[in-house]
């Protein structure tokens, strides 16, 4: 699936890649509209319908991941009702053994997300593994979405790399395809970001259906670690 003699860096994405997508998938399409509906004392119904239209509306863009913007759209305190549910938030199966593979090796290892920071900070302390990058990079330092083909010109400026010979794995299709267009020549699609809900289609990439479908290669080919 991947030639790693020809992989100097790996990107990585959070939310759906290295995360499970159930906690997101949940808190905004579950718990939130609850709570907006009891702040608002409105149905639940109408309070999806107000929320998903509004989603709808900024998908793609940066304001659709800033945990600050919907703090203000909702008048909820969108990171403290987060916490409540932390211990819904996961690593997905063989991530983490990825990650430790990753570390043995001289290969370039960047966290690339979409997540505001105050929701990194929070995944890191529940999942411990902040120490296994060698950047985190989030877009709303850059003022792109990774969906932004800005967002690949700027990362190129604090963060260089090749892009022929850079990974990115991440479950968003859109991204995927804009860091295609950058250049980025080694590109795999997450198929099941969240465990409680059925694959996608990966559509032109090549799906990734499990870390030990990558992992097994590199951890036991000393030519892949040593290149």
């Amino acid at each position: 699936m991947i030639d790693w003699t020809q992989i100097d860096s790996v990107f990585l994405d959070l939310d759906g890649t290295l995360l499970d997508l159930h906690f997101d998938n949940h808190f905004w399409t579950e718990f939130i509209p609850q709570r907006y509906a009891s702040e608002r004392q409105i149905g639940l119904e109408e309070a999806r319908d107000t929320l998903f239209s509004r989603m709808r509306s900024l998908r793609g863009k940066l304001d659709w991941y800033c945990v600050d913007f919907w703090t203000r759209e909702t008048g909820l305190d969108i990171v403290s009702l987060k916490v409540e549910l932390r211990h819904l938030i996961r690593t997905r199966p063989g991530a983490r053994d990825f990650l430790a593979a990753l570390q043995t090796d001289h290969r370039r290892v960047v966290l690339v997300t979409n997540a505001s920071p105050a929701t990194i900070d929070l995944k890191m302390d529940q999942t411990g593994i902040r120490p296994m990058f060698d950047r985190i990079v989030s877009s709303h330092t850059l003022g792109y979405p990774k969906e932004h083909p800005m967002f690949w010109t700027d990362l190129q400026e604090i963060e260089s790399f090749l892009p022929s010979r850079t990974l990115l794995i991440d479950d968003n299709l859109t991204v995927l395809r804009a860091a295609g267009k950058y250049g980025i020549a080694h590109l795999l699609a997450v198929v099941a970001p969240d465990s409680t809900r059925p694959t996608a289609d990966p559509e032109e990439f090549t799906g990734l259906h499990a870390f030990e479908d990558i992992s097994s290669f590199f951890h036991s080919n000393p030519l892949a670690r040593s290149a």
